[in-house]
C-alpha cells in the first residue's frame, strides 16, 4: 500500500444540482481523511466563492467555508440538505482549449480557484459533481500539468448526477433515490388518470440521457417512454403526437381512455433549432424546461386527436424534475455514495492518484478512471452515456409498455 504523506490538508466541494444521498459522499470521504491525519475543508457552495477568490478578497472561515471536524460529518449521511450546500459557478466558462489553460485572458477563473487553494494550504481536492463540474476539475489538474512553476494540488473526481448519464460507471448516487420518488409520483398520477379517465404527459429531468425516464417509467407502470435514444436526428413533435394519438386510440378499443406518458426534457435539446430554447445556463447548457417539452407535446396530441376524431380532449401536463434531488436516499444510494467518499480518501492518500474519477465495478469494487477516459481531447466536453437500443434494459422497457394486440388474448 503506497502511503502520499504529502497531503496534509484536503478541500471537498460540491457543485451542480443536488442529489441524494449527497451527504453520504461527503461524510465519508471526510471521516477517512480525519481519521488518517489529514485535515479537512468544507467549500460552501461550490466554486462559487473560490472563483472570486484575490489576495483582496480572501476566503472567510465559516462564510465561504468550514474546518470539518468529526461531529459535522457524523449521522447525516441520510440527510436530504447539502450540509456543504451547492451552485452552479463556472470558473472555466472561456476555457475552449489546453492553450487557454495558459491564457492570462482565459483562465482567470481557474487560477482563482488555485490561487485560494494554495492560500489555504490545501495539497489535494475531492470534487463531487457532475459532468461541468468534471471539466472544471480536468482544467484544474491539466493546467497545473501545464504550468509546472505552480505548487501541485491533487484532484479527484467523484461522479454525481440523477440523470445516471455518467461514462465510466454504471449507476451514479442519487439515481436510484430520484427514480424511486419519481415513480411513486407516476403511480399516483397513474391512480388519478385511471378515476378521471384522463392522459397525462409528465416531463421528466434527463438532460442528455433517458436513464431516469426510463428508470421511474418502468417502476412507475407509465403507458409508454419517450427519450432522445428513440429519436434519430431532430425531434419531430407532430410526428410524436400522431404516434401517441395511435396509442390513446388503441388504448379506447380496449376500453382504456387514460394513459401516462413519460418524456424525458432532453428532447427539447433534439427540437428543430427555431423551436429550441436560447437561453443558456452558467456552463452554457440549454435551458431545457423553458421549452417545456411535456406542455408542447401534449397540446399537440390535442390537436392531433381532434383533428382524427372531431372531439376535443384533455392531455394534462406536469413537470417531474426539481422534487426528486433531494429525495429521502435508499440504502443502496446511501451505500454507493460511501464507497465514492471512501474512494476518494483511497485514491489520494493510499494510492496517490490525481486526474481520476472514483468509479466502482461488480460488487462496490473500487476502480479509478482517469479523466483522459472521460474527456472529448478535442473538445474538452466531457462523454455522455446513452441508453443503447440493443441494450437489455432499453428491451425491457419496450416490452412492458402497452401492446396493441392484433389477436385474441389467450385462453388460461
Amino acid at each position: 500500500m503506497k502511503t502520499d504523506h504529502r497531503i496534509k490538508r484536503v478541500g471537498i466541494l460540491f457543485s451542480g444540482g443536488p442529489a441524494p444521498a449527497a451527504n453520504a459522499v461527503i461524510s465519508a470521504a471526510a471521516l477517512n481523511f480525519l481519521n488518517s491525519g489529514v485535515s479537512v475543508v468544507g467549500f460552501l457552495d461550490g466554486y462559487e466563492n473560490l472563483e472570486r477568490y484575490s489576495s483582496e478578497v480572501p476566503l472567510v472561515e465559516g462564510e465561504h467555508y468550514i474546518c470539518l471536524r468529526r461531529d459535522d460529518v457524523s449521522q447525516i449521511r441520510n440527510r436530504k440538505d447539502i450540509v456543504l450546500r451547492t451552485a452552479r459557478a463556472n470558473p472555466g466558462k472561456r476555457i475552449t482549449s489546453l492553450d487557454d489553460l495558459t491564457d492570462p485572458a482565459k483562465n482567470g477563473g481557474l487560477m482563482a480557484v488555485y490561487g485560494a487553494l494554495d492560500a489555504l494550504e490545501i495539497d489535494a481536492l475531492v470534487s463531487i459533481g457532475g459532468d461541468d463540474t468534471l471539466k472544471t476539475a480536468n482544467y484544474l489538474y491539466r493546467m497545473q500539468e501545464l504550468l509546472p512553476e505552480l505548487r501541485r494540488v491533487d484532484v479527484i473526481h467523484l461522479p454525481k448526477t440523477i440523470d445516471n448519464d455518467y461514462y465510466g460507471i454504471d449507476w451514479t448516487f442519487g439515481f436510484f433515490s430520484a427514480a424511486h420518488f419519481a415513480a411513486a409520483e407516476i403511480r399516483n398520477l397513474g391512480a388519478d388518470a385511471r378515476s378521471t379517465q384522463v392522459w397525462y404527459v409528465l416531463e421528466m429531468m434527463g438532460r442528455k440521457a433517458g436513464w431516469l425516464t426510463y428508470a421511474s417509467g418502468i417502476a412507475g407502470e407509465a403507458t409508454r417512454m419517450l427519450s432522445v435514444e428513440d429519436v434519430d436526428g431532430e425531434f419531430d413533435v407532430r410526428a410524436s403526437a400522431e404516434e401517441m394519438v395511435d396509442l390513446m386510440l388503441a388504448r379506447e378499443r380496449d376500453g382504456r381512455r387514460y394513459g401516462i406518458i413519460c418524456a424525458a426534457e432532453g428532447l427539447a435539446d433534439r427540437l428543430p433549432d427555431h423551436q429550441r430554447p436560447q437561453s443558456t445556463d452558467e456552463h452554457g447548457n440549454i435551458q431545457l424546461g423553458a421549452a417545456a417539452i411535456g406542455r408542447t407535446l401534449a397540446e399537440e396530441m390535442e390537436r392531433v386527436y381532434e383533428e382524427r376524431t372531431g372531439t376535443a380532449i384533455k392531455v394534462r401536463h406536469k413537470q417531474i424534475g426539481y422534487e426528486t434531488r433531494c429525495s429521502e436516499p435508499s440504502a443502496f444510494d446511501v451505500l454507493l455514495g460511501t464507497q465514492l467518499g471512501v474512494g476518494a480518501h483511497r485514491g489520494l492518500i493510499e494510492e496517490g492518484r490525481s486526474g481520476h474519477m472514483v468509479s466502482v465495478e461488480k460488487q462496490l469494487q473500487l476502480t479509478y478512471v482517469p479523466f483522459d477516459d472521460l474527456i472529448d481531447p478535442a473538445t474538452l466536453k466531457t462523454r455522455v452515456r446513452l441508453i443503447e437500443r440493443d441494450s437489455d434494459l432499453y428491451r425491457l422497457a419496450r416490452s412492458l409498455e402497452y401492446q396493441k394486440i392484433d389477436h385474441p388474448e389467450p385462453e388460461c
